[in-house]
């Protein structure tokens, strides 16, 4: 891997090398930070025992994707391409293994044996090619494969991953189960603008400059992400039970001994 070597993926940059060649994908990307900035206010009006590192650690990946995606659309290079994967694919595991063990209360060995098996999903999607006519995996005699979906097929086992844990939240009357189903509904709205961007290049032109729909992904990323942000502060806060409640006298005196 070259990391130094440009990549051309969206409409609005085309083959560009210039730092301001994507200013829409660029400047879209403060939807992010905006997304963090009001969830962090939200969690610190909160009480402090309502506070937990998990909520901190997610707004944090949301700024590192929020960073990651701005220096992506400046530089284009594969370097600049992992900073902008990597915080998404940390949030995906880190939030997808929060919301089993305490939304849906999977204990915490099969949540850790369901993210092994999403991760493996999610490798296997990425496989996944198109080509005339044709999706799966290319064999050695197919040389016009490429990605489905301009590459947004990767997205498609979160979408559903979202739409179970919402579902299954909601089932169990849970008020975070209603923002992750928006959440869904606005992530499943942005992979189809995601994909459609170089289909749509020539539809949308400002003075010459061909603007494409992936900025659209992200602002409305940015709203998915704030759900999943407001879903994690309606977790019943982790207490110690004995410390709750007054200790029994049996609890305060040594056993009595044998004798």
């Amino acid at each position: 891997m070259d990391l130094g070597r440009h990549v051309f993926l969206y409409c609005e940059r085309g083959t560009s090398t210039a730092l301001w060649a994507e200013p829409f994908n660029a400047a879209s990307n403060a939807a992010f930070l905006v997304a963090a900035l009001v969830a962090l206010w939200l969690l610190l009006r909160r009480p402090k025992a309502d506070r937990s590192a998990d909520h901190f650690l997610f707004i944090a990946l949301v700024i590192l994707i929020g960073l990651g995606s701005l220096t992506f659309h400046l530089l284009a290079t594969e370097a600049a391409e992992l900073a902008d994967v990597i915080p998404i694919d940390i949030f995906m595991l880190v939030y997808l293994g929060f919301a089993l063990n305490r939304f849906l209360g999977v204990p915490s060995g099969w949540t850790v044996l369901t993210l092994i098996g999403f991760t493996a999903i999610v490798a296997l999607t990425m496989q996944v090619k198109c080509w005339g006519g044709g999706i799966g995996f290319p064999d050695a005699g197919i040389t016009d494969a490429k990605q489905c979906m301009n590459g947004s097929l990767i997205y498609l086992p979160a979408l559903a991953a979202m739409g179970i844990v919402g579902g299954l939240a909601c089932e169990r009357r849970q008020r975070a189960g209603v923002y992750i189903l928006w959440a869904a509904l606005a992530f499943a709205v942005s992979v189809i603008f995601r994909s459609l961007d170089l289909a749509l290049c020539d539809t949308y032109t400002i003075q010459d400059h061909k603007v494409g729909t992936h900025f659209v992904w992200h602002l409305l990323n940015g709203l998915a992400l704030f759900l999943l942000l407001r879903a994690s502060l309606e977790v019943e806060p982790v207490r110690n039970s004995r410390a709750e409640r007054p200790l029994r006298i049996d609890e305060i005196l040594p056993p009595p001994r044998e004798k």
